[in-house]
């Protein structure tokens, strides 16, 4: 007996189709459910984009954004949420009543792996406004070999494609910003053309002001030049800022804080970052101060489990691809975690330790069209043991044929 059912929706027969899905006598094909999960994909991205368009997000809204990417760091995704909210509610309105709004760019604390750049990433998606990256380790003064500062707004410029108005509203992060610090007590002579020098020449672009950016490397004349303002640009600046607490001298003590002691430790003020190296100057153009803490063995768990683009949620998704479920056994999990708890690499330090360890697995089980469950076991991890993997029943198995993939040294 012919089937002669159809899809409902565009009319192919079951025949000229990968699959058809019936309820009672209504059926939809395989493309028809393809292209209707599409549409609601972008109706779905474009609610996401209003939400969250300039000035209308509120704090709350923002943070929770920050939620679904970010794990922990609940303290500095609150600031983070507040600034931005009360920065682009001043771009609308610079002023207000007769009063004028000034700009609070942010300044984030924390250990390598914390997160910082990650914030600022999700701001930037969120708002959907230019993006640029700096480190300020390659800045020096203006005339001497290095990048000059105006190289920050270059590249802002060239995440806009160049539409300066569109530039002009975007946010920067300067990244490594302890590391142009003057150094108390030097012995050289010359001038600080890389530290105290550079924290002089952001202080304009920091607290807004127009100045001529080259559009590609260096300035040659000012008819290449664009004039950049600079009074919209939100500045996000991110360091570890190593040793910042130990000279704060008044409030050391001598041996281990406990849990409580720690959280007791008065909140870092600007005068700490001065005795640390950046001039007042500096200090002053960045009034929101955002510190993260330490990762905790916890966080790292839920890290490598819980965001929308978690690491491992990306090989399950690659794995799936090929046909196999791959599993992570909750101890091996933890395992991955308290490894990179151990080399004090943050979260950042994750996926060259699950890139290390899944690096057989993705060079031999690609090859085996029977696969269909890769199980990762904590023995795995540590080598004494193979990864568990589960063939379909229904292949015939060639016996002499043995499967020994044993984990990379990590």
């Amino acid at each position: 007996m012919n089937d002669e059912r159809k899809c409902n929706f565009c009319g192919s027969p079951i025949n000229a189709v990968d699959k058809l899905f019936s309820v009672d006598e209504v059926s939809i094909c395989d493309k028809c459910v393809s292209m209707c999960h599409s549409v609601l994909e972008k109706q779905n991205l474009k609610k996401q984009k209003e939400e969250f368009s300039l000035g209308l997000s509120v704090p709350k809204q923002i943070k929770e954004y920050l939620d679904s990417y970010i794990i922990g760091q609940d303290d500095a995704k609150k600031a983070l949420s507040v600034a931005i909210y009360n920065h682009y509610k001043r771009i609308d309105k610079p002023s207000f009543r007769g009063i004028e709004l000034e700009k609070s760019n942010i300044l984030l604390i924390g250990p390598s792996g914390s997160g910082k750049t990650l914030l600022a990433k999700s701001l930037a998606k969120i708002l959907n406004v230019p993006f640029a990256i700096a480190d300020a380790t390659s800045l020096t003064e203006a005339g001497y070999v290095g990048e000059d500062v105006e190289s920050i707004l270059s590249r802002l410029l060239s995440a806009s494609d160049f539409d300066v108005e569109k530039a002009q509203k975007g946010i920067v992060y300067i990244d490594e910003i302890d590391k142009i610090a003057k150094m108390a007590g030097s012995a050289s002579s010359g001038r600080d053309v890389s530290g105290e020098g550079v924290q002089q020449a952001l202080l304009k672009m920091l607290e807004g002001t127009q100045m001529y950016v080259p559009q590609k490397g260096k300035k040659s004349s000012t008819s290449d030049n664009i004039l950049f303002d600079t009074s919209h640009v939100l500045f996000i600046c991110g360091g570890a800022f190593v040793g910042l607490e130990k000279k704060d001298e008044k409030s050391s003590k001598m041996g281990f804080l406990s849990k409580d002691e720690e959280k007791k430790q008065k909140p870092l003020t600007p005068k700490d970052l001065i005795n640390y190296g950046l001039i007042p100057e500096f200090v002053g153009r960045i009034p929101v101060i955002a510190k993260l803490e330490e990762l905790t063995l916890d966080d790292l768990i839920r890290i490598l489990k819980e965001p929308k683009n978690a690491l491992l949620s990306q090989y399950i998704a690659l794995f799936e691809l090929d046909g196999c479920e791959l599993v992570y056994e909750d101890e091996a999990i933890e395992l991955i975690a308290q490894m990179a708890l151990d080399r004090g690499v943050g979260a950042r330090g994750l996926r060259g330790i699950v890139e290390q360890i899944m690096l057989p697995l993705s060079y031999e089980l690609p090859s085996l069209d029977n696969l269909t469950k890769c199980t990762i076991t904590k023995e795995f991890i540590e080598g004494v043991s193979e990864a568990l993997l589960v063939f379909d029943e229904k292949v015939e198995q060639n016996d002499d044929k043995e499967m020994k993939i044993a984990v990379a040294t990590v």
